[in-house]
């Protein structure tokens, strides 16, 4: 078996790699429409949800920046381009959106896809004894769940 410097398997590693990568390019656009949501938000709502936004998309900055260093540890390359992301990604696209309903279901809708990509990198790298990626993904889907039920909670 070829192994890698962290001592994993290097063809398991490569995938979570290409993984990784479509959960950055998924994450990006999340990354995006949060701030587009956080820019636009209009109505009752306003001042709670410019804060939650904000809160999220920075949440969601810090993120980007653990899983394209993840990638470089396992001896990757994140991808960084716009052209990339918008290719790769399966995230909603938010536009113009300034309701209060119609921007939290945007979120919600995001974490559902983030979610998914997660579990099946945490199946990948659990297959793959990479314990740092798996330690990741635990901890990035246990927030994310609560910040669903949260926004699932004030959607009704």
């Amino acid at each position: 078996m070829n192994k890698t410097v962290l001592g994993l398997d290097k063809s398991k590693t490569d995938n979570l790699v290409v993984s990784l990568n479509d959960l950055l390019a998924n994450f990006q656009v999340y990354y995006q429409n949060v701030r587009g949501v956080h820019w636009n938000i209009k109505g009752k709502n306003f001042f709670q949800l410019h804060l939650k936004f904000e809160e999220l998309y920075t949440d969601a900055q810090i993120k980007v920046d653990l899983i394209a260093e993840r990638i470089l540890t396992l001896h990757g390359a994140p991808i960084h381009t716009f052209d990339e992301y918008s290719k790769m990604a399966k995230v909603p696209v938010g536009k113009n959106i300034s309701k209060d309903e119609e921007a939290v279901a945007l979120v919600v809708n995001s974490l559902s896809v983030l979610l998914s990509i997660e579990r099946t990198i945490l199946e990948l790298s659990s297959e793959a004894d990479d314990e740092g990626t798996n330690s990741m993904m635990s901890d990035f889907i246990a927030e994310q769940e609560k910040t669903l039920w949260m926004l699932n909670a004030w959607l009704g």
